[in-house]
């Protein structure tokens, strides 16, 4: 490793031993820019990394609420902006109780060289609460999120920052959000995105990571000689990105055959029936089992094993760290050739590693998801402009955007990866050299 990279990963675990989200996120990215770091001998001098890694700042905030029985309840919530380089700060906010600092700081660092990559004026941020929504009322969800944008209001905007949904923050949550926002701001504006279709927001967005997914894996096996069309899939998770990703899987060509939600997993060999699960999961709210229950088919329980099911192409869409070594393992074993990150850093560094010493072709988060950052992008333009695209206007920009990215991480990866297929070391690279140019040009700051 690059003597420079190593002695700012070495200060980045003293600083923050206790943040093991983040470090694990900082190491995969800066080691894999050794060539970036020996042709730009620039950036040491101007301590460029170590202006990167850290965020440019961390906002954090109690988030009190009153619940339906009158109880006061009282959450943690967190905005990361993480870099502003290149536009506004942008990225989600999460509602889990899984929330805290070092997931949202890896998460906007990731989405930093995510957006970087789309072409689109972004910087990079992130947010969440260690609230969660499910089995709140409809009024209690509504009481927090006006509360959390009490505070919240002051520190973003559009032209400031951008926050979205990610994990529970869905179309009602950003309702609730924006609706408190116009009311203390006294102004109607972008200030976020994945807004509901009759107050600014864009078509195609639920679909948009789960498409851009699929469009991005089949320019990467289009690259190789190949495509989905004939292929099996699996795809753990079954919110929005597994569930658009089926979808647009099938219609090119391919057969989605398993998918999963935290407690276990289904495999059907005739193919997914997607209206079916989207109407369990989108509708219904229920869990993955009734899909099995009314196919007539057997539930397995524990999401992990759902790897061991025979695929050509495997779609990690669920959370961090999903897809060990050991289920690498089960992949290649199966004769998997392409495996394709829909959710942000699914796959363990060791499972990675696994992968490619294995020649699979593999697909980063911060490339092959970043079809719904792009679509809140677009949506962003829309509301600057007080214009409305149709949705096969999104469609087809949001399949140029992928292809766009796949062909800037190839080049990338040709140029600074282990191999011209090393397309998470050219996603790094291509994402940061953008970044850094633009802290470059900007000085000390």
């Amino acid at each position: 490793m690059n003597k420079y990279v190593q002695n700012v990963l070495e200060s980045l675990e003293r600083k923050n031993a206790h943040e093991a989200e983040f470090l694990q996120a900082a190491e995969e990215i800066l080691s894999s820019l050794d060539k970036v770091i020996s042709m730009h001998p620039e950036y040491e001098q101007q301590s460029l990394l170590e202006r990167f890694v850290e965020p440019e700042r961390v906002i954090q905030f109690r988030v009190p609420w009153v619940d339906d029985s009158g109880k006061l309840r009282v959450n943690r919530a967190f905005r990361v902006q993480f870099n502003g380089a290149i536009g506004p700060y942008k990225g989600g906010m999460r509602f889990h109780p899984s929330v805290n600092l070092s997931t949202l700081k890896f998460l906007a660092m990731e989405q930093t060289l995510k957006n970087a990559l789309t072409g689109i004026a972004m910087g990079g941020g992130k947010g969440g609460a260690d609230f969660d929504p499910h089995g709140k009322s409809e009024g209690e969800v509504m009481r927090f999120c006006q509360s959390l944008m009490t505070e919240l209001y002051r520190h973003i905007g559009a032209n400031i920052d951008v926050p979205a949904g990610d994990i529970g923050v869905g179309a009602r949550e950003i309702g609730f959000m924006f609706g408190q926002y116009k009311r203390i701001v006294g102004e109607y504006s972008g200030v976020l995105t994945g807004k509901g279709l009759s107050y600014g927001g864009c078509l195609g967005r639920k679909e948009a990571t789960g498409y851009g997914l699929c469009y991005f894996t089949e320019a990467m096996l289009n690259h190789a000689g190949d495509s989905l069309k004939g292929k099996r899939v699996v795809l753990s998770g079954s919110g929005n990105v597994a569930l658009y990703a089926a979808q647009k899987a099938k219609e090119l060509g391919a057969t989605p055959v398993a998918m999963s939600d935290s407690q276990g997993f289904v495999v059907d060999e005739n193919g997914i029936d997607i209206e079916l699960m989207k109407d369990i999961k989108e509708n219904r709210r229920e869990r993955i089992s009734a899909y099995a229950h009314e196919k007539g088919l057997s539930y397995h329980e524990g999401s992990q094993g759902i790897w061991e099911v025979p695929c050509d192409v495997a779609l990690p869409c669920a959370t961090q760290n999903e897809l060990p070594l050991n289920g690498a393992k089960a992949l290649v074993k199966n004769g998997v050739k392409a495996v394709a990150e829909g959710a942000n850093m699914p796959s363990t560094k060791d499972a990675v590693h696994y992968l490619k010493q294995n020649n699979v072709l593999f697909a980063p988060a911060k490339a092959a998801n970043a079809g719904g950052v792009s679509v809140s992008g677009l949506e962003m333009g829309q509301n600057a402009q007080f214009v409305a695209f149709t949705q096969k206007e999104v469609d087809a920009k949001l399949h140029a955007i992928m292809e766009n990215i796949f062909a800037t991480v190839s080049k990338a990866a040709s140029l600074y990866g282990s191999s011209p297929t090393d397309y998470a070391a050219g996603a790094n690279a291509a994402g940061f050299l953008k970044v850094a140019d633009a802290m470059l040009a900007q000085g000390c700051v």
